[in-house]
């Protein structure tokens, strides 16, 4: 199971530098970065619920990142999750947390990492539309059984 998700979260990694790409083409438009520093930040904020850090609540839901900042913090993100997950030895142990808006909630490891992937497919699929909209020739193709190929072809 835990190999399952650390494949997902290397997919997660992957899908965001292919949208963080898209949107470096379009200029850093103002709407994707606002949602890719969203998905961001909502993984910083997840991984400090799942160490236990009674601070994880403040950490910053919608922070206004610089562009050129997103590619290193996606890359941060994604080894401060692994080195989490390759730690862990039950994911099904259960993680209480406070929300943003101050409720308490106590959900699986497992739940969690099934959030924190589809909360990532959620935001680049609207930012592929905002891109589609404003006329970027090419989307790039973040689907997972993409990803799962492209691995198996460089294997």
């Amino acid at each position: 199971m835990k190999d399952y998700f650390l494949k997902l979260l290397a997919y997660d990694y992957y899908a965001n530098k292919l949208i963080l790409q898209s949107i470096k083409e379009m200029g850093n438009p103002t709407e994707p970065i606002r949602l890719m520093s969203h998905t961001l930040g909502a993984q910083q904020v997840w991984l400090g619920r799942c160490v236990g850090d009674p601070n994880a609540q403040k950490g910053a839901i919608w922070p206004e990142w610089e562009p050129d900042d997103l590619y290193q913090i996606n890359e941060e993100n994604h080894q401060l999750w692994v080195n989490f997950l390759n730690r862990e030895t039950d994911l099904n142990r259960k993680v209480s947390y406070v929300n943003s808006k101050g409720d308490s909630f106590s959900d699986t490891l497992s739940d969690i990492l099934a959030h924190l992937v589809n909360h990532g497919t959620h935001h680049r699929a609207q930012i592929g539309q905002l891109l589609k909209t404003a006329e970027l020739d090419k989307l790039p193709v973040t689907d997972y059984i993409f990803f799962i190929r492209n691995m198996h072809q460089s294997n």
